[in-house]
C-alpha cells in the first residue's frame, strides 16, 4: 500500500534546533533574523505536525521534553545533510582570500575547530586573520578592510547573528588577593576593549573605586599582570586560562552582564561566497560547543 510521503520544513527544524541550543525564544530569534513571535509559532506548527509537546519552562529557560529529545538529535543530521548538499552543489568552485576579523580572547577557544573544518573542505581558499577589539572590527567591515567578523557585544538585540550568550565574569589570580585592594586594579586590554564600558559601569554603579593598570595594552600583558596578581580583568567565561581563577560572588565584586558573541557579514549582497561559507562552518562551531557546555 502506497503511503503519501510528508515533507518535513527545514526551516522550522534550524528554528526549533536554534531554540534548544540556546534556551531561549529570545535568543533564537536574534540568531535567526527572525521575531520572537514567529519563533513560537514556527515551534507551534511543529508541535502540532507530530502531535507533541517540545518544549517546557522553568526558572532557567526552555527546557526540551523526551520528544524534543527524541526530534533533537534527527534533526541535527537533517540539516547537517541540508548543508553538506547545499555546500557541495554551490561552494565547490571557492578560491581566493577570505579576511576573517575576530577579538583576540576568541581566537584560542571557538575559532580552531570550524578554521581546520573550513582549510579541509576548502583548500584553495587562505584564510587571514585580522585580531582587534570588536569595535575596530566593526569600523574594518565597514570599510571593507575584512570579509566578515566575530564580535563580542552586550547580549540584546542587535543587527548581527547572535552564536551564542556567555558570562562576562571577574578572573585574578589563583588564590591571589588584589580583588580586596581599594582603588581596585583593572587590566583592559585597551580603551577600545567591547567589555571595558560594562566594566567601569558595573564598579561606578555599587560604588567601588578602581584605577586601571594598562591604557593600551595587549592580551598578553593583562595577562602577566593578573597572573602576578597585580590586578583583576573581566574575560568570558569559555576564555579564562585556567591558571588563572573566577572571582565568584564571595569576591564582593558586583557583578557583570552577559555578552553575545555575534557574527557580521558585509550588508551589500556581493558578499563573498567563501564569507557566507565561512560563516556556515562558524555556525557549526559554535552550536556544538554549546551542546558541550
Amino acid at each position: 500500500m502506497n503511503v503519501m510521503a510528508r515533507n518535513i520544513d527545514t526551516g522550522l527544524l534550524r528554528t526549533f534546533v536554534t531554540t534548544a541550543d540556546m534556551t531561549s525564544m529570545t535568543a533564537a530569534a536574534n540568531a535567526l533574523h527572525l521575531t520572537q513571535g514567529a519563533v513560537s509559532q514556527q515551534i507551534r506548527r511543529l508541535e502540532e505536525m507530530f502531535d507533541s509537546v517540545l518544549f517546557t519552562r522553568d526558572r532557567r529557560g526552555l527546557r526540551l521534553t523526551n520528544d524534543g529529545e527524541r526530534l533533537l538529535g534527527r534533526a541535527r543530521q537533517l540539516l547537517s545533510l541540508n548543508d553538506d548538499i547545499w555546500t557541495a552543489m554551490t561552494t565547490s568552485d571557492i578560491t581566493g582570500e577570505i579576511r576573517l576579523g575576530v577579538p583576540y580572547d576568541l581566537v584560542g577557544t571557538y575559532l580552531p575547530p570550524a578554521l581546520k573544518a573550513f582549510a579541509h573542505s576548502h583548500p584553495q581558499v587562505n584564510i587571514t586573520l585580522v585580531c582587534a577589539a570588536s569595535p575596530e572590527l566593526t569600523a574594518a567591515l565597514a570599510a571593507g578592510a575584512i570579509d566578515l567578523a566575530v564580535l563580542e557585544e552586550p547580549a540584546g538585540p542587535s543587527s548581527g547573528e547572535c552564536l551564542a550568550v556567555e558570562r562576562l565574569v571577574w578572573v585574578g589570580c589563583q588564590g591571589g588577593s588584589t580583588y580586596l585592594k581599594r582603588p581596585l586594579p583593572v587590566s583592559v586590554i585597551s580603551d577600545t576593549c567591547a567589555f571595558r564600558p560594562a566594566i567601569f559601569a558595573a564598579l561606578r554603579q555599587h560604588g567601588v573605586e578602581w584605577r586601571t593598570v594598562f591604557d593600551n595594552g595587549n592580551i598578553d600583558a593583562t595577562i602577566a599582570t593578573v597572573r602576578m596578581d597585580l590586578a583583576v580583568t573581566a574575560w568570558l567565561a569559555s576564555t579564562v586560562p585556567a591558571d588563572l581563577a573566577v572571582l565568584g560572588v564571595d569576591s564582593a565584586l558586583p557583578a557583570l552582564p552577559p555578552f553575545a558573541i555575534n557574527l557580521y557579514l558585509p550588508a551589500s549582497s556581493g558578499a563573498h561566497r567563501g564569507a557566507s561559507e565561512l560563516a556556515q562552518h562558524l555556525r557549526k562551531a559554535f552550536a556544538r560547543s554549546q551542546r558541550v557546555r
